[in-house]
């Protein structure tokens, strides 16, 4: 299950995004915001990580304006690592070498096209794991000193 969020300045993409996660037949659950009233980010942001964080969804995909504010409240949570992402290649690498568990993209700065692309890319990549793991555990290890 994917967990599913943005504030106001990402709404329409929300929306999208759903669409797309329907037409590929994915399940998600979407923890708002449910218009395009003015909201505070760190509300949605935090409880759909919080879902990636406690297992209850698999990854999630958060979106605000640049995507900036939804990232830092995304990595806030244990276990999560969440990965900004502008490019295809960031999308592809966020989830090759980081296993990145949750997506974030910003309505305000990449164009729908390219959201489209990254969030396909982002879906479909698998963790490479090997080199990758050792380095991915350690950047939870490292935040439990």
């Amino acid at each position: 299950m994917i967990a599913i969020a943005s504030d106001h300045a990402g709404y329409i993409y929300k929306e999208k995004i759903k669409g797309l996660l329907d037409q590929l037949g994915l399940e998600y659950q979407d923890f708002g915001i449910h218009s395009n009233k003015p909201s505070d980010y760190p509300d949605e942001g935090h409880a759909a990580s919080e879902a990636v964080s406690k297992g209850v969804a698999d990854r999630g995909i958060l979106v605000c304006g640049s995507g900036i504010g939804m990232d830092i409240v995304a990595n806030k949570s244990d276990g999560v690592r969440a990965a900004l992402c502008i490019t295809e290649e960031m999308a592809l690498l966020s989830r090759r070498h980081n296993n990145a568990n949750i997506l974030v993209v910003g309505e305000r700065v990449t164009p729908w096209e390219t959201v489209e692309k990254i969030t396909r890319t982002w879906l479909s990549t698998p963790f490479e794991g090997g080199r990758h793991q050792r380095r991915v555990e350690k950047i939870h290890s490292l935040t439990h000193r």
